[in-house]
């Protein structure tokens, strides 16, 4: 992912680079937590973040991407991200070098998900919105 985006509020995440095999996606999960841990803990915007809008009724419980469709990686949205607010979410560096289209889906407080959307990540101040 080669792009630069700004956000205005929110904690901080990261998603997590798909490996080949289940034992190397579960250590890459576990390296991308503790990196979301101190990515939270930065006061220094990254290169790779972007916002996050809820525009539904309903608080955000969960956001995942995928680049090919198959594989998900999650955000850790700390608590969700409430009815009409805004969180700012951050890439892993380990993304840097993959494509910029990927698809995006949110899980709901009831259990509910949105359809996947497909989002450009190399544009500029990125916001993607979830609505109604």
């Amino acid at each position: 992912l080669r792009c630069c985006h700004r956000a205005l509020i929110g904690g901080r995440a990261s998603v997590f680079c798909p490996y080949r095999t289940k034992a190397l996606r579960m250590n890459m999960i576990k390296r991308t937590l503790a990196t979301c841990v101190l990515m939270a803990s930065a006061s220094v915007a990254s290169a790779y973040d972007f916002v996050v809008v809820n525009s539904t009724s309903s608080r955000i419980t969960a956001i995942q991407a995928s680049e090919d469709g198959k594989t998900w990686g999650g955000f850790d949205l700390k608590g969700g991200i409430p009815a009409n607010g805004k969180m700012q979410l951050v890439w892993s560096p380990a993304l840097d070098d993959s494509g910029c289209e990927w698809l995006v889906k949110a899980t709901y407080a009831d259990g509910s998900e949105s359809e996947p959307a497909t989002f450009d990540f190399c544009e500029e101040d990125l916001e993607l919105e979830f609505a109604e």
